[in-house]
């Protein structure tokens, strides 16, 4: 059982390292440095990461999750309260957060703030939208559910039963879209700000994607699938917007122009439709 718990403990770690690594923490985020296209090759390898993490994790679900529901872990009253508050935390404090932000950047014309939120709560809904579909078609029965059966999989099942969405975690890819995308936003403003912003955000999302195991209602590659979707719509998101500065989306509800400057930094300021 004690391997069990450091197994659980370095899954943990695990979510929250390998998102951060993969966005080069030592390497500021600036105009030189945006590529035009939306995927690269890099993607796959990152890809490939978390498609690998997957295939890791999947032979331990069923032992993580009997570590994480043994009797004297559910017992303790801080794991407990710590759990609720880091899934409320993923959502819908993601979405609560990242819209407050928008709102109060627009409200008092910040236009650092109003961009980040923006392009956040983007990423959170185009993560949940992707995770919504594969949760729908994957139709994996949670670990309540099937607890000795952690490959209960049926085709689009999903769609019409919560009981079998368990294929990826919705909390976990929200708070890692969360994580990535204002990592990439501070990057993007404060580089030297960048790593801190990241072991911390990224920290807080893996603590998400536990909590879901802890309350028995995601197996551990269900949260690794969901790490993987969230960080890459955070990635993508704010790539894209930032090195498309005239998109639709920004020009009508960010209201702001973002351009390179002239020191390879980024310049933001009011557009005509602003007021």
């Amino acid at each position: 059982m004690m391997i069990d718990r450091w197994m659980a403990a370095l899954a943990a770690a695990w979510l929250a390292a390998a998102p951060a690594a993969a966005q080069k923490l030592d390497a500021p985020d600036t105009a030189a440095h945006r590529s035009a296209r939306l995927f690269t090759r890099r993607d796959l390898y990152i890809a490939g990461g978390f498609a690998a993490g997957a295939l890791v994790m999947a032979p331990l679900d069923r032992s993580l999750a009997n570590a994480l529901q043994d009797s004297s872990v559910q017992a303790n009253q801080i794991l407990e309260h710590s759990a609720t508050g880091v899934r409320v935390l993923g959502m819908p404090g993601s979405m609560i957060i990242s819209g407050g932000m928008f709102a109060a950047g627009r409200a008092l014309k910040w236009p650092r703030m109003t961009d980040i939120g923006l392009h956040t709560f983007e990423s959170i809904v185009l993560a949940e939208g992707i995770t919504f579909t594969a949760k729908g078609f994957a139709g994996r029965a949670r670990p309540f559910v099937r607890p000795d059966n952690p490959v209960d999989y049926a085709f689009s099942r999903g769609f019409s039963d919560d009981d079998h969405q368990s294929m990826p975690s919705g909390h976990t890819s929200a708070a890692f879209a969360a994580a990535s995308a204002a990592t990439s936003e501070v990057g993007y403003w404060w580089p030297k700000r960048k790593t801190l912003a990241a072991v911390t955000l990224y920290t807080a999302a893996g603590l998400v994607g536990v909590s879901r195991m802890y309350n028995n209602r995601h197996w551990a590659s269900d949260v690794v699938v969901g790490a993987g979707v969230g960080a890459f719509s955070g990635w993508k998101v704010v790539g894209y917007t930032h090195a498309h500065p005239d998109n639709p989306f920004d020009r009508v509800l960010l209201g702001t122009r973002v351009t390179p400057a002239g020191n390879g930094g980024m310049a933001i300021t009011w557009s005509s439709q602003a007021h």
